[in-house]
């Protein structure tokens, strides 16, 4: 964010670690659920709060317990401050844990900036929020030929008598969103309580560790490794990431409130619509998710193409055959097939994958074939989570190569508006992993139990176009 009103003033610079010898030099094999996340940028999330004090205090008085509380649950999270090591083929990757190891801790005073406007639901310019997404320390390649990767970075910005700003970035291979909100819900309570981790010590509370409880399913982490083997093999281009070109691009952030009174309406109508037009024996259930999912995939598939039609003035008809997708990531953690705590620490997520045709989705009953499809597919993930996690990364290719898909990212089992360090609710989660584009996040509401906050990132003229297509979609209910 440039411009003379802003300035930004690094306060701290710091590397927080476990308590002394209270972890030992540990080992954790990477499982074929999360071998595939090597190739994907780091997931970067930005927790808003209230903070009506001055900088003096927050460095004084906030910043001591902050930076212990993360000790402490370090000391019980150390994958967080761990390193991925990542060796040439045909060794396997794994992370390892060393006493001593960290993660690197920034704080920022920032002056001059609305918090109000930074924490909007309103359309506002992507890069806004950038300045608070720590980045993560740069990898390293021994002389071995071994890549070193950090796991984890926390960034926290100031806002003098207004807010401060909790930013993370963390690699995907090492968690995933459950597993990750796990551990900000844990840092979040032991800094609240002033330091007292004594919860984690339940078994119900503390990470679970064991990856022999997920097994090797017919081979997976066979097929796995080669994906991570041939990602290996172009470290250098992979080192930075993948690129996205995205910075010379007019895109705009906005966030959408279904509430409870909405969404009741919705699911009371495409339950209706759904029973009128189905053939099929089963009823599907229409949850909370499925019609937010519905919707707002209609709307984005409608705003991609109307700009399509107005950038080209094309009217043709022809595609309407194309197979547009929708991917959202199935928790398989206490389902059928996997013998894991909900508290399992690493990745343990199952594709769901839905197609239909652009013709049925950009007809008059859109959202009922979006509707229908996204239940029958929660309803097999219930049973069927196991089998299509053993499909591994081939089971996305034909998603990815046709160029029309939405993912969903974020859940509202989340419960990220739970996470009080101390200072109240926050005042807005926002997922900056979600800037290509491609992808929109999901979690519950901030204002009311039952409904559901969803952010995205599109062009200023998609953005214009989605709005308008979701007004009139809510305008019949």
């Amino acid at each position: 964010m440039a411009g003379p009103s802003y300035l930004v003033n690094i306060l701290d610079s710091n590397h927080v670690s476990a308590p002394k010898g209270s972890v030992p030099s540990t080992t954790l094999a990477l499982t074929y659920l999360d071998l595939p996340w090597f190739p994907s940028a780091p997931m970067q999330s930005l927790f808003f709060y209230e903070f009506p004090h001055p900088i003096s205090h927050f460095m004084q008085t906030t910043l001591p317990t902050l930076t212990q509380s993360l000790s402490l649950t370090l000391q019980h999270f150390f994958p967080l401050a761990a390193k991925l090591i990542c060796p040439p083929p045909p060794l396997k990757p794994f992370i390892l844990y060393s006493d001593g190891d960290s993660v690197p801790l920034i704080v920022a005073e920032f002056t001059g900036a609305d918090v109000d406007h930074l924490t909007a639901n309103y359309p506002r310019d992507f890069k806004l929020l950038h300045p608070f997404v720590p980045e993560l320390p740069p990898s390293t390649m021994s002389s071995d030929g071994i890549l070193v990767m950090p796991i984890m970075a926390v960034k926290v910005t100031v806002f003098p008598n207004t807010g401060v700003c909790i930013g993370m970035a963390h690699n995907h291979v090492a968690a995933d969103g459950s597993a990750f909100m796990h551990f900000m819900r844990s840092w979040s309570s032991v800094c609240k309580s002033k330091g007292d981790s004594t919860f984690l010590d339940e078994e119900s509370r503390r990470p679970f560790y064991n990856r022999d409880a997920l097994g090797d399913p017919d081979g997976c982490n066979e097929e796995a490794l080669k994906c991570y083997w041939h990602w290996i093999s172009s470290w250098r281009e992979n080192l930075a990431g993948p690129t996205k070109e995205i910075s010379s691009v007019d895109k705009v952030r906005a966030t959408f409130v279904l509430t409870r009174a909405q969404i009741t309406k919705l699911k009371q109508w495409l339950t209706t619509q759904c029973k009128n037009s189905s053939n099929d024996s089963d009823e599907v259930k229409i949850s909370t998710f499925v019609v937010t999912c519905s919707i707002m995939w209609i709307c984005m598939i409608k705003s991609q193409e109307n700009n399509i039609q107005v950038s080209t003035n094309d009217d043709d008809d022809d595609d309407d055959d194309t197979f547009y997708y929708l991917l959202f990531a199935v928790d398989c953690r206490n389902r059928i097939g996997f013998s894991l705590p909900v508290t399992y620490f690493g990745n343990c997520l199952a594709p769901g994958i839905i197609r239909a045709k652009k013709s049925e989705l950009m007809g008059a009953k859109g959202i009922v074939t979006a509707g229908k499809a996204i239940a029958k597919k929660v309803k097999e993930m219930e049973s069927g989570a196991l089998k299509e996690a053993e499909k591994g990364p081939s089971n996305l290719e034909e998603m990815f190569r046709s160029g029309h898909h939405v993912g969903i990212s974020g859940s509202p089992k989340f419960r990220v508006y739970d996470m009080d360090f101390g200072w109240g609710r926050p005042l807005k989660i926002e997922f900056i992993h979600i800037d290509d584009g491609g992808s929109l996040s999901l979690i519950e509401s901030k204002n009311e139990s039952g409904g559901m906050e969803v952010s995205l990132v599109l062009s200023k003229n998609q953005m214009d176009a989605f709005t308008s297509n979701l007004a009139e979609c809510l305008k019949a209910f």
